[in-house]
């Protein structure tokens, strides 16, 4: 199963320059780059830059320490419940991809982050949908519990569908069609990773596009199972071999005798 990230922050730039480089480099693996353009002069600011730095440790599983400072300036920054809100949830986020991808165990961190998170969003704003998501995927990956996992996708679902955040809905597409898969629901499955796909491509997501293409394969038969994983492969090596996880989801498992 492979893990997902942050919202759609910045996917909806309008007409501002600054969100358009922002999204385009993001959207490229460009984190680094993205998060040099953002003067952290306002919470918002800072916040954002935060997230990208976090995005970047869960898709490279490299810039822990430059992530964890970005992040202790949004915290000290942030003044309103929702400010420091998106700021636990950051944490939260940053903690569950240390234990996720095996640098260290912060679990427990990222329980109390995001419930923190929960107790400072209220329900219907805007941060509560992404909060949502981020718990759906601490009870699937970490606690092991689909059922709430789940539950906790369809409530992200709903708020990124009232919100008009497309690229959550490709998250909460790909994580609900693949609770769809484990059980062997192979239409659902096929149908939200086919949503998940087609928003990314839509959104040009570029860095997303892969592990969507490789999600599809894993509930199509063959060839075209073959020939999406072979495109996952191309775009994968494209980005220079990120997100570092897919390189397990396109190799095949070995043919036994």
């Amino acid at each position: 199963m492979a893990h997902s990230a942050m919202s759609g922050s910045g996917t909806n730039a309008g007409d501002d320059p600054l969100q358009t480089a922002v999204w385009r480099l993001r959207s490229r693996a460009c984190w680094v780059d993205a998060a040099a353009l953002i003067e952290p002069l306002t919470a918002q600011a800072s916040l954002q830059r935060a997230s990208l730095l976090v995005e970047r440790c869960l898709y490279t599983e490299q810039g822990w320490a430059e992530a964890e400072d970005a992040l202790r300036t949004a915290e000290a920054v942030a003044r309103s419940d929702d400010e420091r809100g998106a700021a636990a949830c950051e944490r939260g986020q940053l903690a569950y991809a240390a234990t996720l991808l095996g640098v260290r165990d912060r679990a427990d961190e990222a329980r109390a982050a995001l419930g923190r998170a929960a107790a400072l969003i209220a329900p219907g704003a805007p941060g509560r949908a992404l909060l949502d998501f981020r718990r759906g995927l601490l009870a699937e990956n970490l606690a092991q519990s689909p059922q709430s996992a789940r539950a906790a996708y369809r409530r992200a679902h709903a708020g990124a569908s009232a919100l008009g955040d497309p690229l959550l809905l490709s998250f909460t597409w790909r994580h609900l069609a693949g609770l769809a898969l484990r059980e062997g629901e192979l239409a659902e499955a096929r149908h939200g990773f086919g949503e998940s796909l087609r928003i990314r491509e839509e959104l040009g997501y570029l860095v997303g596009t892969a592990p969507a293409l490789a999600s599809l394969a894993d509930a199509e038969t063959e060839p075209e199972a073959s020939r999406l994983r072979a495109e996952a492969g191309r775009l994968f090596r494209l980005l220079g071999g990120v997100p570092t996880w897919l390189a397990r989801q396109l190799t095949p498992p070995a043919a036994t005798a």
